[in-house]
């Protein structure tokens, strides 16, 4: 059976990826993850009592406790998807981001490198250190054209930042070291298991409220959207066969402006609620101050990914959605207990003006 250690794995990727193995595979899964406000031991609920499925509560910055893990359970690859990940609370405090995305980063590859060292030929040849990271980090696009494996990094946040530097530490851990790493860039996820600060989440939430939906700027800020799972599947082809020292893009080939995201889901939230006082939802719609270096456009081009290793999305823009919405229409008890009271859906992100 093999041992995956998945840093990050009560998070919102990390905790479908791992629901995702769990279900579709025979792995053993080793969980860390430090349950920060968006890491939720109730998004693994599912999976108490699983021997398959072990959670460690602890800090990928923590070397002694990721050697021990990683010895303690004859681990075979690293998935790390721990990471600060909301470009706002990186605008409002960015010295966590440097924290978690970058020494804790350094500390999984250091830790991971130890271990791979000693181990023998075959298990080394077979180990993998998979590192998840974001379209974000190559800043912003213009009307047309999109990123590829080989777009230079310029990123705009300190969210960004952080995961370049990150991703840089991790290419470098191969032409240095050999370690095996692969690195994975996917554009912006949404599915079940989101913390309800990010776009789509937020708005469900928010609409069910009758609360306005703040939209930044004009609303004309444009994403490539992919639903979780798709990625998930993405992430586990990637793990199998993926070259190492190799980068793969990840992408929904649904470029939409966040104004149409919102349309959409005021739509299907009609459609599910046509009684609701708050109908038609659209109504809710607020344009409010964009924030500080807001980029305009992102978009994936993952023809490397469909031509290398055959994988490409199965959810359109429209499917997705719909399983989105009604997930967390089908989930009010979830979204209660993850809004613990330290974020309440209030704006993030200004910059502290």
């Amino acid at each position: 059976m093999q041992t995956l250690l998945v840093t990050g794995g009560a998070g919102f990727i990390g905790g479908n990826f791992v629901h995702h193995m769990l279900e579709q595979t025979d792995v053993r899964v080793v969980n860390l993850d430090r349950l920060t406000y968006a890491g939720n031991l109730d998004t693994l609920a599912s999976l108490a009592g699983d021997p398959r499925h072990i959670f460690v509560q602890g800090d990928i910055a923590d070397a002694e406790l990721v050697g021990r893990l990683l010895r303690e359970y004859d681990v075979d690859a690293v998935v790390n998807f721990a990471a600060e990940s909301h470009v706002d609370r990186s605008i409002d405090g960015p010295a966590e981001f440097i924290q978690t995305n970058v020494v804790g980063t350094f500390t999984l590859l250091d830790r991971a490198r130890d271990y791979w060292s000693k181990l023998g030929p075959a298990a080394q040849a077979a180990f993998r250190f998979l590192h998840v990271s974001t379209d974000e980090v190559y800043g912003s696009l213009g009307p047309t054209g999109l990123f590829t494996e080989t777009t230079p990094y310029a990123p705009n946040s300190p969210y960004s930042a952080s995961k370049a530097a990150s991703d840089h530490l991790v290419r470098a851990w191969f032409h240095t070291y050999g370690l095996p790493v692969l690195t994975t860039n996917c554009s912006n996820n949404y599915g079940p298991y989101q913390f309800p600060e990010k776009l789509i989440p937020l708005m469900i939430l928010k609409a069910q409220a009758g609360e306005p939906l703040p939209i930044y700027g004009d609303g004309g800020n444009v994403r490539d959207w992919l639903f979780v799972l798709d990625h998930c599947r993405a992430i586990a082809r990637v793990l199998e066969a993926g070259t190492p020292g190799e980068v793969y893009n990840v992408g929904g080939n649904s470029e939409r402006t966040n104004l149409q995201v919102v349309d959409t889901l005021c739509a299907l939230l009609d459609a599910r609620l046509p009684d609701s006082p708050q109908c038609p939802h659209s109504q809710l719609k607020t344009f409010v101050t964009d924030r500080p270096g807001h980029d305009r456009r992102y978009a994936i081009d993952a023809s490397k990914l469909k031509r290398e290793l055959g994988w490409e999305p199965t959810e359109t823009f429209e499917s997705g959605m719909r399983r989105t919405v009604d997930w967390y229409l089908d989930h009010p008890e979830w979204c209660q207990r993850v809004m613990d009271g330290r974020y309440r859906g209030e704006r993030l992100g200004s910059g502290g003006v």
